[in-house]
């Protein structure tokens, strides 16, 4: 799938974007927020990352600047099912960091699940000791569920904290809100 926002163009990854890839998310300080990604990562990982079959009920893109001299890829958004529902996950390279990507990737991650992949829920999660990703998932609409539960960061080495989030997509609300 693909998108377009003021800033950003979402797309698929290809083959040949391995090495920027990996040069993006190969930082200590986005690995440890994420469950299954290593660390250190290597452009072998990205390669087999982007190699995975496509599911047509999930989308992963990701998410390229248009601000600089040349595009950047400064991130991914995904929409993933997992265990009976479409989850949204998401990092960015910490140069991208508190610029207002992620929402505006975000929102159109949210407008692709409701649209074009028909969900009426969507959850997520974010580490308990990132702050950052819970103001952007609130930004996108989303509320806290008041369930946590542990899960491997596989960076790390060990179970974090995380805390479960949800949106419905079928709430007028929530999208005023979040648009």
């Amino acid at each position: 799938m693909f998108a377009r926002t003021p800033r950003l163009f979402l797309r698929p990854g290809w083959p040949e974007d391995a090495a920027a890839v990996a040069a993006a998310i190969n930082h200590q300080a986005v690995a440890h927020r994420l469950e299954n990604v290593p660390f250190p990562y290597h452009a072998n990982d990205a390669v087999e990352w982007l190699a995975r079959p496509h599911d047509p009920c999930a989308a992963s893109m990701l998410v390229v600047s248009h601000e600089g001299e040349q595009p950047a890829i400064i991130g991914v958004v995904s929409l993933i099912p997992r265990d009976g529902e479409l989850m949204l996950g998401y990092w960015y390279t910490p140069p991208a960091w508190g610029r207002g990507y992620a929402t505006e990737a975000g929102r159109a991650a949210v407008d692709i699940a409701r649209h074009s992949l028909g969900a009426r829920r969507l959850g997520s999660r974010y580490h308990a000791d990132n702050p950052a990703s819970a103001n952007v998932l609130r930004k996108l609409g989303f509320r806290e569920t008041g369930m946590r539960r542990p899960v491997l960061s596989r960076a790390r080495g060990y179970a974090v904290e995380a805390v479960v989030m949800e949106l419905d997509l079928t709430s007028e609300t929530t999208w005023r809100r979040a648009a």
